[in-house]
């Protein structure tokens, strides 16, 4: 790595941290319901009106009840939204209905926090569907996440039911607070006010924001393209095989795409959405248009994932427990940014035989206003943090550059992670390796004063394997399929790591594509579709299992022989419990894939 790319992932690791610490500060307030009172006041209206009880906490199966009952609505309702957009106002491009497979694979994508597009945003979907539709999944996708974490955060800060265990009584199921108070003061005094900061900043460097016609705009040059021929009666001039037949024309105007932009741009980033208004996502200067503004997108994808970390240890009553948790994440983040930088930086030994000046390095794919280090800190953002935003394009990374975003997500989005989704994730892999440890020194594994028993063991391999089981079956099928064949753009090693990608993306609920596959297809738009749907929730409910298991336990106190969880010796058998479980799955598959093409491109 060069010194400005060091400085630049030191800069950005500096200014994530000195942004996240007071937002940490304002989560655990709200995980412990400390809101004043006017805050209070604001809420009530709202809870009146949906008929909600915010004080009546909830056991684990009614809050996964909820979850489930309020998502599988929002995916309804986008997915009518979608197949009824040609009859609905604002609407100026005139664009009609969604299909019925890609209107079911996007609603499921940005329910699930997902955000995985097969279609051109600008030229698919009316403003009102990004609005009504795609915005509002963006908050409440991103709140349902933060509220599983706060969950599983109270089920370990719980001191338990001991009194009623020694009564010999059954103990009552574990309360994890209320689900719709959740969500309302999660939106509500987080993700609205920080989205409504961010989205104004952005229009101030250049973002769009308005509900204009799109514009026709005269080019510089004239552009030549391809147009069907027509003959003296008007109809389209066919071949002899019946298909028709195209003539070069000329034209000087070129059609821009406006809309809501900046609105919708602030919530993707700082609710690892993903999902842009355009087709080339933040590559795209009406999306990104200038250095400062991707370096804020950059800080917003992390920013609530490390402020969870924080608020965890605050709630837990031991700030010490947060830090090792983002202390695990940070390594694992810089690691992974060092590899992908110095893959992108060393370049295409086929290009540099032609005389292409290897010092360049691999420049394919990639936006030139930010260079090999911001593009290369970004795709490990995005990948690490499940967001799926891009600024360059992933199919023309390196193969060595493709497997580290690749590795990012299928780790079960860890390294930070999605909002919400980082934290519980990670603190099931925390579960893991303490349970290790107690097997190693002949203990009863605890973490945090909760004794990890067999039943929540069961729930973490649940959950731990969840994602790569969908990964792997997804990818086998789709390789066997006649129709997840035609979809391969690039033969070979690299057009298998574009099926691997997308499974990866779908089922950990990350959304980028190595953008090589055609997967706008009735087989894809399922496939992925179940995928994404699965990666979810099939992961979510073992989670807040385990939360309720936890919250009837009580807390034991700490001993001699307490398995510290807060210091260097914790960090790093956690970092090796992630490696070794979360990525071992996957060694076969990649071998395959991006490692196999490396060999051959540097043979």
């Amino acid at each position: 790595m060069t010194a400005s790319a060091w400085g630049l992932l030191a800069l950005f690791l500096a200014v994530l941290g000195l942004l996240a610490w007071p937002l940490g500060r304002a989560l655990a307030a709200l995980c412990n319901g400390s809101l004043p009172r006017w805050m209070q006041r604001v809420e009530a209206p709202l809870y009146r009106l949906a008929g909600v009880r915010p004080d009546r906490a909830m056991g684990w199966r009614a809050y996964a009840l909820a979850l489930l009952a309020f998502n599988a609505i929002g995916a309804l309702a986008l997915y009518a939204l979608q197949r009824l957009q040609g009859l609905l106002p604002l609407n100026p491009a005139a664009l009609p209905a969604i299909s019925p497979d890609s209107a079911f694979n996007t609603a499921v994508s940005f329910v699930t926090n997902t955000n995985w597009q097969g279609y051109a945003g600008e030229s698919t979907m009316s403003y009102l569907t990004q609005m009504l539709g795609l915005t509002v999944q963006n908050f409440v996708s991103a709140a349902t996440g933060i509220a599983v974490a706060f969950a599983l955060i109270r089920g370990f800060a719980s001191r338990g039911q001991a009194k009623a265990e020694k009564k010999g009584a059954p103990a009552p199921e574990g309360l994890l607070g209320n689900f719709w108070a959740d969500l309302v003061r999660i939106t509500l005094w987080v993700l609205l006010p920080l989205s409504f900061v961010f989205a104004i900043f952005l229009v101030g460097q250049g973002v769009i924001q308005n509900f204009d016609r799109y514009a026709e705009v005269r080019t510089v040059e004239a552009v030549t393209y391809a147009q069907p021929k027509v003959g003296a009666d008007g109809q389209p001039v066919l071949d002899a095989k019946g298909q028709p037949v195209t003539e070069e024309a000329r034209t000087r105007t070129q059609t821009l795409a406006m809309g809501p932009v900046a609105s919708q741009e602030a919530i993707k980033m700082l609710g690892t959405n993903g999902g842009g208004f355009f087709n080339a996502n933040s590559a795209h200067p009406y999306e990104n248009p200038t250095p400062w503004s991707n370096f804020a997108q950059m800080v917003s994808i992390f920013l609530i994932p490390a402020a969870l970390c924080f608020a965890f240890g605050r709630v837990v009553g031991d700030v010490r427990q947060g830090w090792a948790i983002l202390a695990a994440m940070t390594v694992l983040f810089v690691a992974a940014v060092v590899v992908a930088t110095w893959a992108e930086q060393a370049g295409n030994p086929l290009l540099t035989a032609l005389g292409v000046d290897p010092s360049a390095g691999n420049l394919e794919g990639k936006d030139l206003r930010f260079g090999i280090a911001a593009s290369s800190l970004f795709a490990v953002v995005t990948t690490a943090a499940s967001c799926g935003a891009v600024i360059a394009m992933h199919d023309s990374l390196t193969p060595v550059g493709g497997l580290v975003t690749l590795v990012m997500m299928q780790l079960g989005e860890v390294v930070f992670g999605g909002v919400g989704s980082g934290l519980y994730g990670m603190l099931v892999f925390a579960v893991l390796a303490v349970f290790i440890a107690g097997l190693m020194i002949g203990r009863t594994p605890e973490y945090l004063g909760k004794k990890i028993e067999v039943h929540e063991m069961k729930l973490t391999s649940i959950a731990i394997l969840v994602t790569p089981l969908l990964v792997l079956l997804g990818t086998a099928v789709a390789v066997s399929a006649a129709a997840g064949k035609a979809g391969i753009a690039n033969p070979g090693a690299h057009g298998f790591s574009e099926i691997l990608y997308a499974f990866s993306s779908a089922a950990n609920n990350n959304g980028s594509a190595f953008a090589g596959l055609s997967a706008n297809t009735p087989f894809y738009n399922a496939m992925l579709g179940m995928a994404m749907w699965l990666g979810r929730f099939g992961v979510i409910v073992p989670v807040l299992a385990i939360a309720g298991a936890l919250a009837r336990k009580p807390r034991l106190p700490v001993t001699s022989g307490t398995l510290p969880t807060h210091g260097p010796l914790f960090v790093v058998l956690l970092i090796g419990t992630v490696l070794l479980v979360g990525l071992l799955n996957y060694v076969p598959a990649l071998a395959l894939g991006p490692i196999v093409e490396h060999l051959m491109l540097w043979k």
